[in-house]
């Protein structure tokens, strides 16, 4: 079994058949064991620990739901209690404002994740990429209409009744792997990276690629490296704004490292031996890995456990 990374294995039952029933919709938002997190400029409400998500009951949101705010079903606990998210940007004073400031504040959810409790990330996660697909599609890219809700935030329609187009939340398939040669890796820095830090290469999958196809161009065209046989690792949900990295090992076939100085401004192999010691706090190896929230990390932590 594949391990789950932080933004995957969340606690709540989906239940996408709830999402077309408007009546029980309605119901559960006047149900005072509903469970309701708002969101403030994609940054979800949590408790001021930061110890879990700030829910709130629907008589504390009353009149944010009444407003028309944006307004998900994100899914039902074991004890079928519904659980939603608004979207309470359009108040500009939300983040200074009761009932949220009883509860918590509004924060980055990347800054946070790892302190928040197992799961706790995938629902917000899942917030935030349905909030935010549905900010971003405001407007029919069929007929350039307005478009409206639909299922609870999972659809949106065209309004043009001659168009009626029907839009539904995309999720872009991005490899990020780490090519392989006997007891070494590939690791590589986008410009944008902290000095000295690495990680696994990554690219998105075009269009009549599969996985494997998608590994063996990515490396090629960073790094300029030729792999053979590419192996499955694991997934993770990244909702900024709404990847599923895919990850994976490559069997590196050359060694000559070309590359690109677009999306790669510098690339290495980098021995087993070496990432054992940054994994265990050594800092003179002018080597930084990503945090271990990213499945960058969780790809070279596996190397480096590899007999």
């Amino acid at each position: 079994m594949s391990e789950v990374h932080t933004f995957a294995g969340g606690p709540l039952d989906r239940a996408g058949h709830r999402r077309t029933d408007a009546d029980w919709l309605a119901a559960q938002l006047k149900n005072p064991a509903t469970r309701i997190v708002p969101l403030w400029k994609l940054q979800p409400l949590v408790t001021p620990r930061r110890d879990g998500i700030g829910w709130l009951s629907p008589a504390d949101v009353d009149g944010y739901l009444m407003s028309g705010v944006p307004t998900i079903f994100i899914g039902e606990d074991d004890e079928g209690v519904a659980h939603f998210a608004i979207d309470v940007t359009s108040f500009d004073d939300a983040n200074r404002s009761e009932p949220f400031t009883n509860v918590g504040k509004f924060m980055d959810l990347r800054a946070i994740a790892l302190q928040l409790p197992l799961g706790d990330p995938s629902t917000l996660g899942t917030a935030k990429a349905i909030l935010d697909w549905n900010a971003r599609h405001q407007f029919c890219a069929v007929c350039g209409n307005a478009t409206e809700m639909r299922e609870s935030g999972y659809m949106r329609k065209c309004s043009n009744g001659e168009c009626n187009a029907e839009h539904f939340p995309r999720t872009d398939p991005v490899v990020i792997m780490l090519p392989v040669r006997g007891d070494d890796c590939l690791i590589g820095r986008q410009p944008m990276f902290p000095q000295n830090m690495y990680s696994a290469l990554a690219g998105f999958i075009e269009p009549g690629e599969n996985i494997e196809e998608a590994v063996r161009r990515e490396v090629m065209e960073e790094a300029g490296i030729t792999v053979s046989d590419v192996h499955y690792h694991s997934t993770q949900p990244w909702p900024w704004p709404s990847s599923l990295m895919i990850g994976c090992f490559a069997d590196a076939e050359t060694s000559e490292i070309t590359v690109d100085g677009l999306e790669l401004e510098e690339a290495r192999w980098v021995s087993r031996t070496l990432l054992k010691d940054v994994m265990n706090g050594a800092t003179d190896t002018g080597v930084l890995l990503p945090p271990p929230m990213a499945i960058g990390f969780q790809l070279i932590r596996a190397f480096t456990e590899m007999k």
